[in-house]
């Protein structure tokens, strides 16, 4: 008898475990997956938080120092020159790591505690290209889609595919095969390609 209620013990334990793993699955939100050019199955776009790049223009505050405050670009090379520091590395760093530097580089030698404050002005442009009637390079606006995008390119032309989008995010090296939805983001520096659709 007490060897029945031990199996029966198990046997609830199991169920419970089992249960609560299914319900944790079922919890995590879905992602959409795409085909990529060369065969490569690729996540649905993730937001993460905005990596500086060539191209960016920034507000850079000193606060107490407005002599050392102004507008700063990121140039070619991906660094931002300001006064007394120099050259400050900021390609692929985000905001706040891009703050940490400077007031590094300021308390070394310069300043006590400096209290440093940057934001994005203006971003990096996109490029797009194949099948719209202007492509060529176009400012970023917050929130861009692709097709806010192919818009501003003025739009598709006849031999357009309109349902898929080949888009190579800035710093990588080989485009990807995206669903094209009223929802497809664009981000800073994308190189976007409209395909010739199969008649």
């Amino acid at each position: 008898m007490r060897l029945l209620w031990v199996l029966i013990g198990l046997f609830f334990v199991t169920a419970c475990a089992s249960t609560s793993e299914w319900t944790e699955e079922r919890e995590t939100p879905p992602q959409t997956t795409a085909e990529a050019g060369d065969g490569d199955t690729i996540t649905g776009d993730v937001i993460e938080e905005y990596r500086l790049g060539s191209g960016d223009r920034l507000r850079i505050i000193i606060f107490g120092e407005p002599d050392l405050s102004g507008e700063f670009m990121v140039n070619g090379a991906g660094f931002v020159s300001m006064p007394l520091i120099g050259e400050i590395a900021a390609s692929d760093k985000t905001i706040t790591e891009l703050q940490r530097d400077i007031e590094t580089a300021l308390r070394d030698g310069y300043l006590n505690e400096p209290q440093v404050s940057a934001e994005v002005l203006n971003f990096r442009p996109f490029y797009i290209l194949g099948e719209v009637n202007t492509p060529g390079t176009f400012p970023y606006t917050d929130g861009l889609t692709v097709l806010n995008a192919v818009a501003t390119a003025g739009g598709f032309t006849y031999r357009a595919n309109e349902r898929v989008v080949y888009i190579r995010r800035a710093g990588e090296t080989k485009e990807h095969q995206y669903k094209l939805t009223s929802t497809t983001p664009v981000r800073p520096g994308d190189t976007i390609r409209i395909g010739e659709r199969i008649f």
